[in-house]
């Protein structure tokens, strides 16, 4: 889901990337005046050439938050915040009442240490942030302002805006690069892709550091992990492109970018070139006829977002272990408009597919968990056995299926189309 993916790319999270690297900076007496140093230092560095002036400029706190609000409103229609607030709803990610935009700009506000916006092509430098902090922040947002300048952000993070699985790659792409950045200007003369693998250590430090944040510290698991995922996950990732080429290679990135979140995790795949099969799924039939039912999206999860969900229904360990052999995935959301005054009811079809049948079983299992807790009342049907689950639920039939290497199911489906969408269920592995 792209729900934090439309604002991350312009806030610098305020971690422990900054925090673990500070007290080898020197605080600089004129930030304003000090911003221009530090691009041409990041240009040199990467490789990237600086292409226009930069602009650059104070905001508070009031300022940024109003900022985050006009990007999300510029960036989002009312009916794409619907989308995605449904579809997290729809997964049990959170509860009916969640209001999105409000937790989207208090999450970010909360975090935001300075941030290079493409759209202006200007740097906004935070006025309450400490200077030894900002110089670390000047180094990585001004990275961006240099991606930006050869290979324009907007555009680029856009690329894929119908797969949010690609679209999250290629924000790793960019917050990645200029972590990688931020950290190889600050250890100089020590080289980056020689050091031990950064993401282990990165991560329990930030955890510690984001405590102060009372709006990440309580937002759900599938929020928390979504908004490291690009600077943990994406700093491991450059470490190796480092290992595989130097700078000309990380650079080389923006103009073949990773496709999935499963070469983030596991660079190997992307720089081995190891291919990945693709699912399509059309709608099916049976649910065209369904009155009231109306087509809202489909789109991909991808490893990072069934990561973060099982990390947030099942438990962080379980996922570990079961999501590395994600391999593709596609799901289709509906809206039912009749479900009546103030209620919310969503049907859900999905398929994924895994690198054994062991592995799919295992989220099988994982799945029929999440589906016992997320409708009260499941019954199963008589025709249910170790690799088919049917039930009754409060908000409709569920048919959960294993089938090789696939796991494939639906949610919410009207009784009378069940028979029809088990069988069609069943034809697409």
């Amino acid at each position: 889901m792209k729900t934090l993916a439309v604002l991350a790319f312009l806030l610098i999270v305020y971690s422990a990337s900054t925090v673990w690297f500070a007290l080898a900076a020197q605080a600089p007496p004129d930030l304003l005046s000090q911003a221009d140093s530090v691009f041409h230092q990041m240009s040199e560095l990467t490789g990237l050439p600086i292409k226009s002036s930069l602009q650059k400029q104070m905001v508070s706190r009031p300022e940024v938050s109003k900022y985050i609000a006009e990007t999300l409103h510029s960036e989002m229609t009312p009916q794409d915040i619907h989308i995605q607030e449904a579809s997290l709803q729809a997964f049990g990610l959170v509860p009916p009442d969640f209001n999105l935009e409000k937790f989207l700009i208090s999450f970010y506000t909360e975090q935001a240490a300075g941030f290079y916006d493409p759209f202006n092509k200007t740097m906004f430098i935070a006025d309450w942030v400490e200077p030894d902090t900002q110089r670390l922040v000047l180094a990585h947002e001004l990275t961006h302002a240099l991606q930006d300048q050869s290979y324009d952000l907007e555009k680029f993070l856009k690329a894929d805006h119908e797969d949010d699985d690609a679209e999250a790659a290629r924000l790793a792409v960019v917050e990645g690069h200029a972590t990688a950045a931020m950290i190889q200007e600050m250890i100089e003369p020590m080289k980056l892709e020689a050091m031990s693998s950064l993401e282990p250590l990165m991560a329990p430090i930030i955890q510690q550091q984001l405590e102060e944040f009372p709006a990440f510290t309580k937002a759900p698991f599938f929020f928390r992990f979504q908004a490291l995922f690009p600077y943990i996950e994406g700093i491991g990732f450059m470490q190796q492109g480092l290992q595989a080429g130097g700078w000309k290679k990380l650079n080389s990135l923006f103009d073949d970018p990773p496709q999935t979140t499963k070469e983030i995790f596991q660079p190997d795949v992307y720089f081995q070139k190891q291919p990945l099969p693709k699912i399509s799924l059309p709608q099916p039939a049976a649910l065209a006829a369904v009155h009231g039912l109306s087509f809202l999206t489909e789109n991909s999860m991808g490893e990072m977002g069934y990561h973060a969900l099982l990390g947030q229904l099942i438990s962080e360990d379980e996922a570990k272990s079961v999501t590395p052999s994600w391999l593709a995935d596609r799901y289709l959301l509906y809206e039912e408009s009749d479900a009546g005054p103030g209620k919310k009811q969503y049907v859900l079809v999905s398929q994924t597919r895994w690198s054994s049948a062991e592995s799919a079983q295992a989220f099988f299992r994982n799945y029929h968990t999440i589906l016992a807790h997320k409708y009260t009342e499941l019954a199963p049907d008589p025709r249910s056995t170790d690799d088919t689950f049917i039930g009754k639920s409060n908000k409709g039939e569920v048919i959960l299926l294993h089938r090789g290497d696939q796991c494939i199911w639906a949610e919410g489906i009207p009784a009378a189309q069940t028979d029809a969408m088990v069988k069609w269920l069943d034809e697409r592995q």
